[in-house]
């Protein structure tokens, strides 16, 4: 081969291995903005959905007689905004029990809860379990300072009445009777089932690649008042609860201090600490 040849062999093959790092390159800054762009509509949709994430209801809200709550009547509550809210409602079977004020979870609605219900009921305690905004039977859109509010001003009717407050919150329903009790030292004791520190930290879990805190707007954050509260705690979670996971109701417990007891349920899930005993512990502590 002569040195000509040799030469522009050389510069031929340098081209070719420059246009193969071209189109490398091109495919990678493509693959980068696809990527970037698949990133950006998946943080888009979490912003726009979140609340059909958080904010679960369905069905229609049945009748409580005819699932076994027969001493239930099912009142109206009018809001101080004008929205009218569906409660469930029965005075105490003995003088001088507490009223429940019993707070629901994400999810479905009220009938979900019978069992629970019906527990309560049956030790002789009153029962005002309300359903949230834009739940079944209730007006108005669900909001961390709506349901909040809506917590408080319930409270405040309740407690005209005379009768002592339990504060039970189920799951989504700890961060209002949390925020409640906080702002109202007066009911007799909080029941937290299945606790959260915070909805946003939750999601922060299952989410790991999203910026979960700058997107979620409703974030209950019962950490940052739990130490404020002076209202007795019971705190239950179970061992095996994986929607909720057991250290939230542990990093609740010691951010509460000796006001509050833990208790923690071995081979408990999320949705079945009252099967494990939980009301019986919370009739143990109101009698001591």
């Amino acid at each position: 081969m002569t040195r000509a040849h040799s030469l522009e062999h050389k510069v031929s093959s340098g081209r070719h291995q420059r246009s193969k790092l071209e189109r490398l390159n091109r495919a990678l800054v493509l693959l980068v903005l696809v990527a970037v762009v698949l990133y950006a509509a998946i943080v888009g949709y979490m912003y726009a959905k979140q609340d059909t994430l958080l904010y679960k209801p369905s069905g229609a809200l049945p009748d409580p007689k005819t699932i076994g709550l027969a001493d239930v009547d099912v009142i109206s509550l009018p809001m101080a905004d004008g929205v009218m809210l569906t409660a469930w409602s029965a005075s105490s079977a003995i003088e001088g029990a507490p009223t429940v004020l019993f707070f629901h979870g994400q999810s479905g609605n009220l009938g979900d809860r019978a069992d629970r219900l019906r527990e309560i009921l049956n030790s002789g305690f009153g029962l005002l379990a309300p359903s949230y905004r834009g739940f079944p039977g209730s007006g108005g859109e669900p909001s961390e300072i709506a349901l909040i509010s809506d917590g408080l001003e319930i409270f405040d009717g309740l407690d005209v009445e005379g009768a002592d407050i339990v504060l039970h919150g189920q799951s989504l329903g700890t961060g209002v009777a949390a925020a409640v009790a906080e702002q109202r030292p007066d009911a007799q004791l909080l029941v937290l089932e299945a606790p959260f520190t915070a909805t946003v930290d939750v999601a922060a879990e299952r989410y790991p690649l999203l910026p979960v805190s700058a997107l979620m707007k409703d974030q209950f954050a019962t950490r940052e008042l739990i130490n404020q509260i002076t209202v007795p705690i019971l705190i239950f979670h179970g061992a095996e609860d994986e929607t909720v996971p057991l250290h939230h109701g542990q990093a609740l417990a010691a951010l509460a201090g000796d006001n509050a007891q833990l208790h923690v349920i071995p081979n408990g899930g999320h949705n079945d600490l009252w099967s494990h005993g939980l009301w019986g512990e919370v009739q143990n502590t109101l009698a001591q």
